[in-house]
Formats: C-alpha cells, structure tokens, sequence
C-alpha cells in the first residue's frame, strides 16, 4: 500500500484495511514504542551475558567480535535503511525491519553454539539499527516541521523512560527466564509490534522518490564511519600501532576527504538542497558526545557505587538515573522553545560539571545513593538538553525527499561516539570493569569531551566556564572529599556556572532577536539611501539614539522623480512610538507627492498639511517638524532647496567649509504653507568637487563627557577626500569617538553631481 499520512496537528491518516482515522497521537506512541526496542535490547544483553557464557561457552572475545561486528554493520545498515524509507515508504520497511528482528531474536533464542549466537548477535543488532531509523524518520515525516521540536522531545522522553525501566528490570527477568526466555520475549516484542504497525500505522513516504542530490558522497560518509567505528573499537584490541588499525584511520580519512571534495565541487544552486552546514555539524557532535557519555557512565558507575558497597540493583537504580534526567530534559524542551544555543549553553556545563562531582559523591555509602542518582540526573538532563534541540533542528532542516538516508546520521553519530569512548584503555570490549581510580579518569575525560563538544559548537566563553568550574571542583574534592561542605560548594558552582551561561545565552539570543527585528522595521520604513540617483552621488546615515530601536524621529528619503531627484532629511519634536507614526505618516506622504506634484513648494506643502492632519488627531496642538527638501535635475551644478525650519546645509569643498545662507520658512505644521506662491525653492550652485553635507541636530549637538558640542564644521577640515561616501564614513566614526552616549538620533545625507 502507498500514500501519505497527513502531518501532526492537521488531521488524522486512515488506517490501513479500514476507513478509520489513525489519531496522530497514536501514531506517535506507536513509533515511540517500537523505537524504544532500540534501546532495551542492548540492556537486555548485558543482563544476560553472564548465563550465556555458562550455558554456551561464550567468551569475552565472542562478545567483543558481535558487539563490534555488529555496531558497524548497523552504521551502513542506518543508512541503507534510511534511504529505502525514502524509496520504498516509511511503513513498509519499518515493517520488513521489525520482521527480521523478530527472526533475529527468534533465531537468538534457538542458538546451539558461540558461533550461532554471535551471529544472531549481529543480526539483531543490524535489525535494531533499521527498526530506530525507520521509526524516526515516520516520526519526522507525518510531522509539520513546524512542530518537530514539541513531537521530539516527548518522543525521546519516552525513549529515555525506555532505558530507566530496561537498565531496572532487565537483571531480574533475565534472572527468572534464563537468557532463551529472555531472547523469545524480544522477538514476540518484535512480532506484537510488527502487528501494530501493519494494523495501525499508514504508509508515510514520498509519492514520487528522487534521487540522491550526491550518492558518491553519501557512500563516501557511510565508509567513513563504518572505518573509524571499527578503527576506534580495534585499536585497544589490536594495539594502535597494528597495521589493520592504521589502514582503517587511512580509509576513514580519505572517504572523508573525498566526501568534502564532493561537496565543495556542488553547483551553487545544488548546495542550496543540503542541510546547513551549522545545523549538520550541530546534531554530529551533539550525537557524538551522546554516545561517549553513555559509555562513560555505564563502565564508571556502577565501579564507583560497587566500592562502597552497595547492592547491584543500586547501582541499575543510580545509573538508570540517566533516563529520568534525560526524560525531564526532553519534556522541557517539548512544552519550552529552547534553542540549540540556549540548550547546549545550558546543558554542556551542566553535564560536564556533573561527570567532575561524581565521583567526590560516590565515595562514602553516606550519601552514595541520593548523591550518586541526583547528579547522574543532572548529567542526563544536561545531556539531552544540548542534544535534542540540535536533533529536532536538523530533521526539520532535512529536505523531506532525502529525510531517511540524512536521519541516518543521528544514530549513526551516537554509534561512533560509543566507539569513541569504546577506544579508551579501560572501555574497550575484552576491558575488564575498571578500577575506581580508573573510573575517576574516565569521568574526567568525559568532562574534556563535553568542553570540547562546547568548543565545537562555537561556544568558547561555555567551554571556559565549565573547564574553571570543574579544575576549582576537582581542586576542593582532590581537598578534602570527607567533609560535606566541599560537596556543597562544588554544587553552587557548578549551578552558578550553569546559570550564568544560561543567562548569558538567553540574553544573547535576545538581543539577536531585538537587532534583527530593528533592522528589518528600519529598512521597511527608511529606505536605504542609493549611492546614485540620477545625476547625483548620495550616501546616507542613521543613528537612533536609542539602541535597539532602529528608528526614531529623525526621517531621510531620496527618490528619483519626473521632475529630478528629490531629496528630504527632517526631524520630528518629540520621541517614542508618536514620533516614530509621524516619520511614517510624513514618508509616506513625501514618496507619494514627489513624483505626482511638479512645484517643490507644493510638495512642502502637502507636508505641512500631513503634519496637521496627525497632530489633529492625536490631540498634540506642539506637533511639528522641520524639513529640508533639495531637488536636481539634469547635469546642472544647481540645486533647488526648501528649508522648513530645518538647520543650513554645508558645502563641503577641496578650499573650504562653509555654511550655506539659505532662507527657511517656518516648520511643518504650522500651516503658514498653503498660501499660493508662500514658498519658493530657493537655488544654489556647488563649487567644482565640493559635496553638500544635510544633517539633523544630532549631530552638531551630539555633546562630549565635557558637555561640549560636536564642532562640526572644524572636524570636516581633517578629511582627505571630501566625496560624499568619505564623509559619511567620517562622521560616523567621529561623532562617536567625540560622545560616550548619542542624546539624539542622527541622520546625515551628503551628495554631489556624478
């Protein structure tokens, strides 16, 4: 069957064999209960490990070889399995992937020997692999990318609610079942969910499949993690200097290399169809420190809560700790619009911190439990809360025809973390548990990751904060671990830490908001000034004295007309959100009369009468402004000027400064314009390569931290080049070396012949 579901919110999608609407909320919980297979089985294995080894001689070394056999043929199979979602449709092969994990398992069950068990091993493992990629890219696909971010975090909540009740209860099944029980009971898991997804689920998928927009350089992607998995698995095994080693890191580096040539050779308007380069990078490290932590956790904790004594079903109950943590992170992330800034600015330090106090809290049974589970929370909070936001960012960036093969990256980069921190001495796969001393290092080697990761987002200032709170923390622990009070201080540091980087960010992220904002009101109401407009060079500048605002009562226009170029700089009384209505009121106004009324008296006339008409009718009888209006035509050196109470210009020449004696009647608003003939322009001729400099009073007025005014027309001797681009940039960079703090708004046009 093929067709598409409606997406989340917009509706329901039938179920197949039956007219019956599918509620999206259940076709969530269904994909979030077979996603979550995913991360139960590898509990499950681990619980039965010890009977297999007994019952069918299964040695560290048969595990070694299905756990890494397994992880990097479920890289290619991620991405295999992504890619025949995109072709052949969501429900049809999560469907065949559910079947063969259900014979894997079956399969797994009835295993007579190491070798068929490993084998089983591998396949389930592979199974697994296409059951998660499947699920998430439906989950991705009947969702509005709009909504991504909510439908994630409740989805990877009850993922992590998966792993809390897996790492509890997974022991003690196994314990009453035997590994055989164990391993059928995951098949019939398989084949129940099998059954709910043909029953319930309708095909999601594209109706018409493209290609890849370039498969040499997926292949190439695929073969450079399938390579440095394997490389960073071996190496402990082999030795690092072992020449298999050396050759899979070669092959990793140039598939990798030949991935980025790839790339960089796309056509400009073929690039336009990948995933942005910051989000891309954003959910591989957020992956990959996801999975070294995982693994960091699971060999340091239960080493660390085991030396003090306690049981084994604590040491599932602290480490499970993740889960909760995680889920807490997911569901505020889901009802929260928390940014990937502000959730990695957050959640690094916070899972860093918590890896550096750990230990300090493992260390005597008196506060082991409670200690241990609070901060192993805190680690999983931080955890998901740098992740899922990076995650549900780049699948709502994914273009939607390409969204299995590219979700692939998201499981595909947590198994290369786990490769990663499988690579360490005392993590590798025939490792032994480590010591305590050798659990402490690998905490603080996950707190060197996670700065890095900080570092690799592009967050330094969060990387310094996490790597000083954690050398202050490790300084007091390293102190004196027996007394309680360096637990607390570590605690308020590392909380503090946190909260100024969350402080930081949000208020960064803010003010990115407010100035983008700004800008977009400032162009929309004051046009850029053109640097030529018919038989004149121009350049234009403003400065609103309030930061953040964009646009205050100070206006300037240039348009080119029927009857020339006309030009308009003024300044309205009073500030705030009146002022700003009035600038409005007056451009709109001037934009239309210019080109429709041919005496330049009159166009200053229609203004006065917009001023009154605005001062009417918000009562404001002390409305007006002041306005200088200049019109050219042809290649003449003339201009034509209307001065509304508005400061003289200056021509600003090779020779000389001087002020310009030109008369001015009073401002608008007053409604001394409307007379017949009660403004003529007024004519003017520039001197041979002089430029002539409007501005409003904010700029001579703009006053230093003496209280003296900006001497406007000495400061212009200094220039070399008197065109009107080398004024302006002049000013703006004089005018605020001469204040600390700009009162008023400034505007400035200078212009010139061509």
């Amino acid at each position: 069957m093929t067709g598409t579901t409606t997406p989340y919110g917009a509706g329901a999608a039938p179920a197949p064999g039956s007219g019956h609407a599918v509620s999206p909320r259940v076709i969530g919980l269904v994909l979030a209960l077979v996603a979550a297979l995913y991360v139960v089985a590898p509990a499950m294995n681990a619980a039965v490990a010890p009977l297999v080894h007994t019952d069918l001689g299964v040695t560290a070394e048969d595990s070694a070889v299905a756990q890494i056999a397994g992880a990097c043929l479920a890289i290619g199979v991620l991405a295999a399995t992504g890619r025949a979602g995109d072709l052949k449709g969501r429900r049809a092969v999560l469907s065949g992937s559910l079947a063969v994990l259900c014979l894997g398992s079956a399969a797994l069950a009835a295993s007579f020997d190491p070798a068929t068990y490993v084998l089983g091993r591998i396949v389930v493992a592979a199974a697994l692999a296409a059951v998660f990629v499947s699920c998430l890219a439906f989950m991705t696909t009947v969702s509005m990318p709009g909504r991504i971010r909510r439908i994630m975090g409740g989805w990877l909540a009850a993922m992590s609610a998966g792993f809390v009740l897996a790492v509890n209860l997974a022991p003690h099944a196994a314990a009453l079942t035997g590994w055989r029980i164990t391993a059928a009971l995951m098949a019939a898991a398989a084949g129940a969910a099998l059954l709910l997804v043909r029953r319930l689920l309708p095909e999601a998928g594209p109706l018409t499949p493209e290609a890849l927009p370039d498969t040499v350089r997926v292949v190439a992607q695929v073969l450079c993690a399938v390579s440095l998995a394997a490389a960073l698995q071996l190496a402990p095994l082999w030795g690092w200097q072992d020449l298999r080693v050396g050759a899979l890191l070669t092959a990793a580096v140039l598939a990798c290399a030949a991935a980025r040539v790839r790339a960089l050779r796309r056509a400009p308007e073929r690039r336009a169809e990948q995933v942005p380069g910051a989000v891309w990078t954003g959910a591989l490290v957020a992956g990959l420190a996801l999975g070294f932590t995982q693994v960091v956790l699971t060999m340091a904790v239960p080493t660390l809560v085991s030396a003090v004594g306690f049981a084994g079903w604590i040491t599932a109950l602290v480490l499970s700790a993740f889960g909760v943590g995680g889920a807490a992170a997911c569901l505020l992330i889901r009802h929260r619009n928390v940014s990937p800034l502000a959730g990695a600015s957050l959640g690094l330090p916070l899972s860093a911190l918590g890896l550096a106090l750990l230990h300090a809290l493992v260390d005597h049974a008196s506060h082991a439990l409670v200690g241990g589970f609070a901060v192993v929370t805190l680690i999983g909070f931080g955890t998901m809360l740098a992740a899922a936001p990076q995650m549900a960012r780049f699948l709502a960036a994914v273009p939607r025809p390409h969204l299995g093969v590219n979700a692939a990256l998201l499981p595909v980069a947590i198994l290369v973390g786990t490769a990663a921190a499988q690579a360490l001495p005392y993590t590798s796969a025939l490792g032994p548990m480590p010591l305590p001393t050798e659990a402490r290092e690998l905490l603080w080697v996950g707190t060197i990751v996670v700065a890095v990761a900080a570092l690799a987002l592009g967050r330094p200032v969060v990387a310094l904060v996490v790597a000083a709170a954690s050398v202050l923390q490790y300084v007091m622990v390293d102190a004196d671990t027996s007394q309680p009070m360096s637990v607390i201080v570590a605690l308020g540091v590392g909380a503090a830490a946190g909260a100024v980087a969350w402080s930081r960010r949000e208020q960064t992220e803010r003010l990115t908001r407010t100035r983008e904002t700004a800008s977009a009101l400032q162009c929309a109401v004051l046009h850029p000034i053109p640097p030529r407009l018919g038989g004149l060079r121009l350049a234009g500048l403003y400065r609103p004295a309030t930061a953040g605002t964009a646009i205050g009562g100070d206006f300037l226009e240039a348009l080119d007309t029927p009857y020339g170029t006309r030009v308009l700089i003024g300044d309205v009384r009073g500030k705030g959100l009146q002022a700003v209505q009035t600038v409005t009121d007056l451009l709109g106004c001037f934009r239309s009369r210019a080109h429709e009324t041919e005496d330049l008296g009159e166009v200053a006339a229609s203004l006065d009468r917009q001023v009154r008409r605005a001062a009417l009718a918000r009562g404001d009888e002390e409305l007006f402004a002041t306005a200088l209006l200049l019109q050219h035509s042809g290649a003449s050196q003339d201009l034509h000027v209307v001065n509304c109470g508005h400061l003289a210009p200056l021509e600003v020449g090779p020779a000389r400064t001087r002020e310009l004696d030109i008369p001015a009647v009073l401002p608008l608003g007053f409604g001394l314009l409307d007379a017949a003939g009660a403004v003529r322009p007024h004519r003017i001729s520039l001197d041979p390569g002089a430029t002539l400099l409007t501005h409003t009073d904010g700029l001579s007025e703009a006053r230093n931290s003496s209280g003296e005014f900006y001497p406007l027309a000495e400061r212009l001797v200094s220039v070399g080049r008197h065109t009107p681009d080398d004024l302006v940039r002049h000013l703006d960079d004089d005018v605020r070396d001469w204040t600390h703090h700009l009162a008023d708004d400034i505007a400035v046009i200078a212009l010139g012949p061509r």
